[in-house]
Formats: structure tokens, C-alpha cells, sequence
């Protein structure tokens, strides 16, 4: 770091310009509050993991007659939108989305490989598929719709993107001196 920083202040001086900072490193917080926190998402997980089996896997004897399976995407939410409530495709298609956001909130936190937006959107998109798959080959009344695992997916990117990014590095900061060896190497 101290070659890198003299061969700054040198580019600096010739071309007359001030050298920049150096990039600031994340701190990690300290480790009770690091295995707090974990905790704290283990427990929001469990209690998501619960609420979710309540919504998703409970029979509705009520609507075995209109329950059919979707496997093209876009039907449902089509049909959703195209119903005079505009309040029903809100409660639809909202829960949906809310049902993913705390995959994409919690993942980062409870564990640090599942950082990545990639990761986030893959590991939702299979729990949420085998929800789907359960619903529909188990549960009466229940049926396997393409468009809620897209929901849920969508859901868990938003929770990412506003929230999960950030918390996960607070709590699991990237190794700086890991980052430097892979690149000396590269």
C-alpha cells in the first residue's frame, strides 16, 4: 500500500493536482454486536419462515373449484390486473412482492456468501419454486403460479437493493487483506 500511495504522490506532483484520499475501509463492527445482529436476522427469518408456511401452505377447501396452475409468466398478473378491483390486484401483486423482501433484506445478514445480488435472486427464486411446488402438488386449493415466484424474486431484489446491500456489509465487511492478494495475483 505504500508503493501505491508514493507512486500517488508522485503522478500528483508532476501534473500539479493534490493527491486523492486513499479508499476508505469498512470497519467491522465489533463482535457481540456482529453476532447480535446475526441473531436478530436468524430470529426475523424464522419468524419470515413461519408467516410465510401460515399464507402459503395452508389448505383452502373454499377454492379447490377456481385454483389452476400457471406456468406462463405474465398470465396471472394479467388476469390480476384486469380485474374491476383495483384493490384485489394491489393485495396480489403487493404481496407478492412484500412476501420476497425479506429474503433480500435478512440473506446478507445470516450469512456472508450470500452476498451478491445473484446469489440473493437465485436463493429466493428456489425456496419461493419449491413453496410453489409444495402449494401445488400438496396443499388443496393451492396452485402453482409462475408469477408469484417472479413476485417474490422481485420482492427480495427490492429488499436487497434498499436495505440487505448495506446491512450485509456492515455486519460481514469484506476482507480487505484478501482483496489485495487476489489482486497481486491477478
Amino acid at each position: 500500500m505504500t508503493l501505491f500511495r508514493t507512486a500517488l504522490r508522485t503522478h500528483a506532483a508532476k501534473s500539479g493536482r493534490r493527491p486523492s484520499a486513499p479508499p476508505r475501509e469498512a470497519r467491522a463492527l465489533p463482535l457481540p454486536v456482529r453476532l447480535l445482529a446475526m441473531l436478530f436476522a436468524f430470529a426475523a427469518m424464522v419468524a419470515f419462515a413461519v408467516v410465510l408456511a401460515r399464507l402459503t401452505l395452508e389448505p383452502s377447501p373454499a377454492s379447490e373449484a377456481l385454483v389452476h396452475s400457471n406456468l406462463h409468466p405474465g398470465r396471472s398478473l394479467h388476469a390480476y390486473l384486469s380485474q374491476p378491483e383495483l384493490r384485489d390486484a394491489v393485495k396480489q401483486i403487493g404481496g407478492n412482492l412484500l412476501l420476497g423482501v425479506p429474503f433480500g433484506v435478512l440473506l446478507p445478514v445470516l450469512a456472508p456468501r450470500t452476498r451478491g445480488i445473484l446469489r440473493v435472486l437465485a436463493l429466493t427464486a428456489a425456496v419461493m419454486l419449491l413453496v410453489e411446488l409444495v402449494q401445488g402438488a400438496l396443499i388443496s386449493g393451492r396452485a402453482f403460479d409462475i408469477d408469484d415466484v417472479i413476485l417474490n424474486t422481485a420482492g427480495a431484489l427490492v429488499g436487497y437493493l434498499l436495505l440487505g446491500r448495506r446491512l450485509g456489509r456492515v455486519v460481514h465487511p469484506r476482507d480487505r487483506r484478501r482483496t489485495r492478494r487476489g489482486a497481486a495475483k491477478a
